[in-house]
């Protein structure tokens, strides 16, 4: 029994609250919608691969050829973000940025331990991610011959700009779905709080609880204008 009683009053203070519960999601929403849409700046990717591969006058391949390649991929990782192909990329692509900050705006990896190394930039400018994207390919695949004395990298692929880019983020659907959830969330909270701190009595059944006691009886009123009964504790 008490756990019935307590499931109504969930839905009585859920039916109770339930504009403030539909309101707020509806206002997360719409301030999610509008900071996403205006306020907070598209970003765009680009990406090129190359080809860990071996040397250029090597006609056979050794599974030791190929581990050995595998293990330099994680040290071209690291070059390819370094400071010496950085700095040449800056001076070659024009940039504005500063070593730092166009190392936020990379990132290195292969997959499934391949010998492909993916380079990925984002960017404000679409055009601009590719062409940081193109430039470091260009850039580390010269430079590498000289600080490694190897040459065994390939560019399969060069970053390209579509016909309508899309950016990466934000992505305002996403954020309008996490900003209904926890708009909602936050409603619920609010609600159940809102009637925890209301020590009002409103109807019969308020009084029993805090007293305790029988209701015996209620005082009828007329209402002035329809002429109606209206009850009155």
């Amino acid at each position: 029994m008490e756990e019935t009683i307590s499931l109504k009053d969930i839905f009585l203070t859920l039916k109770r609250r339930m504009k403030l519960i539909i309101i707020i999601p509806i206002i997360a929403a719409l301030v999610s919608a509008l900071v996403s849409y205006y306020l907070l700046t598209p970003i765009y990717q680009s990406s090129t691969q190359i080809l860990v591969n071996q040397t250029q006058n090597d006609q056979a391949f050794s599974q030791n050829d190929i581990r050995t390649n595998l293990e330099l991929i994680n040290t071209y990782n690291v070059i390819i973000k370094s400071p010496i192909i950085l700095e040449k990329v800056i001076e070659e692509a024009n940039l504005s940025e500063s070593v730092g900050a166009l190392n936020s705006k990379v990132s290195v990896g292969s997959q499934d331990n391949s010998q492909v190394v993916n380079i990925t930039v984002e960017h404000e400018q679409p055009s601009t991610a590719a062409h940081i994207a193109n430039t470091i390919a260009t850039v580390f695949q010269r430079e590498i011959v000289s600080i490694m004395s190897v040459d065994n990298v390939s560019i399969l692929s060069q970053a390209q700009v579509s016909d309508s880019p899309s950016p990466i983020k934000p992505n305002p659907t996403l954020n309008i779905a996490i900003a209904l959830v926890v708009g909602l969330m936050a409603a619920v909270g609010l609600a159940f709080l809102l009637e925890y701190l209301d020590t009002t009595m409103k109807t019969e059944k308020d009084i029993e609880d805090v007293l305790e006691l029988p209701i015996l009886g209620v005082v009828a009123t007329l209402d002035e204008k329809s002429g109606k009964k209206v009850k009155k504790g």
